[in-house]
């Protein structure tokens, strides 16, 4: 099997490096879906780690058979799958996930580059292809074209913070949870934006007095507990909590597992 070509400049570094490039997700918010199926388990988690550096949530297989039953619980909103396999080929796996999850994006791998090979796949159903030794930019690339024509996807603009399912347009001020528009005051919408621009890092009551109102309380750290509690019943309410307590520390924000 031929590994994909490295990519000119590293994938993981775009995000890294402060290029401009739109992350994309889901219409509502909520991270794009994507199932990798090969039988070479580096290849396979290669490509899943340059997706996931997307942000996406990846599973991978590693047969026909087992992607299959991946994509039945998974619900993926895009494959990239391999022509080749050891139990039955790709065309098959497609036709069975399509039964199931009819529009769903499938963009196949292959070392054939004969015509008529590519043109079955297609023929089968599949959006794109791309033949091995391929490079890691243009899978993603041809990922998220799919995805976009499908209207799967859509840009997350510089101004919107993300995180799980919570978005945040600053420019708007709207806040979102699983697409369900959230109605916060002014100051709770800046203590959100704080905990949502510091995801998965704990911030103490001190540090958010001193960002949120701009000063001391001194020994009314009472009020960022009265705001949190506000938060919670409108962010967490009924779903799984967002924002925790680290004891005798403070408050962290971050996605459900």
């Amino acid at each position: 099997m031929q590994a994909p070509q490295p990519p000119a400049a590293p994938v993981a570094a775009a995000g890294a490096t402060g290029t401009q490039r739109a992350a994309i997700q889901r219409g509502d918010g909520t991270p794009i879906r994507v199932l990798v199926v090969d039988d070479e388990p580096s290849l396979a988690e290669l490509l899943a780690s340059v997706l996931r550096y997307e942000g996406w949530e990846i599973r991978t297989a590693g047969d026909g058979a087992s992607a299959v039953r991946v994509a039945r619980e998974f619900r993926p909103d895009a494959v990239v799958l391999d022509v080749m396999l050891p139990d039955f080929d790709g065309l098959e796996v497609l036709r069975r996930m399509r039964a199931e999850l009819p529009h769903v994006c499938v963009l196949f791998l292959t070392a054939r580059d004969a015509v008529e090979d590519r043109v079955a796949g297609i023929t089968a159903g599949g959006d794109d292809y791309v033949t091995k030794p391929f490079s890691l930019e243009e899978v993603l690339a041809r990922l998220r074209g799919l995805l976009r024509r499908a209207g799967i996807a859509r840009s997350r603009s510089e101004s919107e913070l993300v995180v799980g399912d919570l978005t945040m347009d600053e420019d708007a001020r709207e806040v979102r949870r699983g697409g369900e528009l959230i109605e916060l005051t002014a100051t709770e919408f800046e203590l959100l934006r704080f905990l949502m621009r510091n995801p998965r890092r704990v911030l103490s009551k001190a540090q958010i007095l001193d960002r949120v109102w701009n000063y001391d309380f001194g020994g009314q750290a009472h009020v960022v507990e009265l705001y949190i509690s506000y938060l919670r019943k409108k962010i967490d309410a009924g779903r799984e909590p967002l924002i925790h307590t680290v004891r005798g520390v403070g408050y962290v924000l971050k996605p459900t597992s």
